[in-house]
């Protein structure tokens, strides 16, 4: 009898052996999970812009804090705590969709700035030669943020900051041709794209309870048409429901640190045109959507309802901003 029961416990050791192992990777891949599951504070744009210029041997000067802060995004983007986690394709990374979503907004908004830093801020005029690393950095940053094979996400986001350094350095030494102009007409087109992009995240945090819109295609199509058919229900998915919430967290927390460095950059025609205050109301409501979440999940609860619908509170945060940016943008235009 005791030799039967040795040989059962010799033939079970493999099978708890390998049970061990299993629940020892899956509570590892958890902790993994929640220490990932992070978003990084915000960064003061003053302190960036002077310990890029010290390692870089530059000054700052007009134009200064908006690069670096544009370099500055991009490296947290990568370096924040697990890294880069978009193209991952093993755990925990692969489980994780709150900060992927979170990286995506605030990659839209670093390709936003890239662009405008290319076409707009570096250049006299339309018919101006563009930055050379301007040039460079712009289609590194649009590159896509899946991609896990070679050359992968992070690498050739990493060659785009070093563009930004190059020019960042350029600007500060006054050598070369780099070239900053802060004009009015340059950060009403950027403050566009910027209000463009919050009206498109408002709208989408909004249907997550469901919204009856107009159909513009169909109106478009009918304009005469009165029997209703221009009208259509749009309503998120449960299943994006937090993704869309992550992601308007992560464009806002770049948005914010951008409009903070322009508004030293521009400090001089802001005043000209008393445009601060309303620019300081963006910066303050995009801070408002910050705000830490005291919940494990994006509740979703009806718009008056018993629990809180925290992609109506956002939408809300950002509907504001995106109002004031359409109030500055109007003094921005006048004489």
């Amino acid at each position: 009898m005791e030799t039967s029961t040795a040989a059962d416990r010799r033939r079970s050791w493999p099978l708890r052996a390998v049970l061990v192992v299993v629940a020892a990777y899956v509570l590892a891949v958890l902790l993994l999970m929640w220490w990932w599951d992070h978003e990084p504070p915000h960064f003061d744009v003053h302190a960036a812009a002077e310990v890029r210029a010290q390692r870089l041997d530059a000054r700052l000067v007009t134009g200064s804090l908006t690069a670096a802060t544009l370099a500055e995004g991009a490296q947290t983007l990568l370096d924040k705590r697990g890294g880069y986690l978009s193209n991952d394709r093993l755990p925990p990374g692969l489980l994780m969709d709150n900060v992927p979503n979170w990286e995506f907004g605030v990659l839209t908004a670093t390709r936003d700035l890239a662009r405008a830093l290319r076409n707009e801020f570096s250049r006299s005029q339309t018919q101006s030669i563009e930055d050379r690393d301007l040039q460079e950095a712009d289609p590194l940053f649009s590159s896509p943020s899946d991609r896990w094979m070679l050359p992968s996400s992070e690498s050739q986001y990493r060659k785009g900051i070093g563009y930004v350094d190059a020019y960042f350095k350029r600007l500060g030494s006054g050598a070369d041709g780099a070239q900053f102009y802060a004009r009015a007409d340059n950060l009403a087109d950027f403050l566009q794209v910027a209000s463009s992009r919050l009206g498109s995240l408002s709208q989408r945090l909004s249907a997550s309870v469901g919204q009856d819109r107009i159909d513009a295609d169909a109106v478009a199509v009918a304009p005469d048409r009165e029997d209703g058919a221009g009208s259509l229900v749009v309503r998120t998915p449960w299943t994006r429901i937090d993704d869309n919430f992550y992601e308007a967290r992560g464009y806002t927390w770049a948005l914010r640190q951008q409009l903070e460095a322009i508004r030293v950059d521009f400090a001089p025609i802001l005043r000209s045109k008393n445009a601060t205050v309303s620019l300081e109301q963006v910066i303050r409501e995009l801070e408002e959507s910050q705000r830490p979440l005291h919940s494990p999940v994006v509740l979703n609860g009806a718009p008056f309802g018993f629990f809180a619908n925290h992609s109506l509170v956002m939408a809300n945060y950002i509907s504001r901003a995106n109002a004031a940016i359409i109030d500055l943008r109007e003094l921005l235009k006048r004489g």
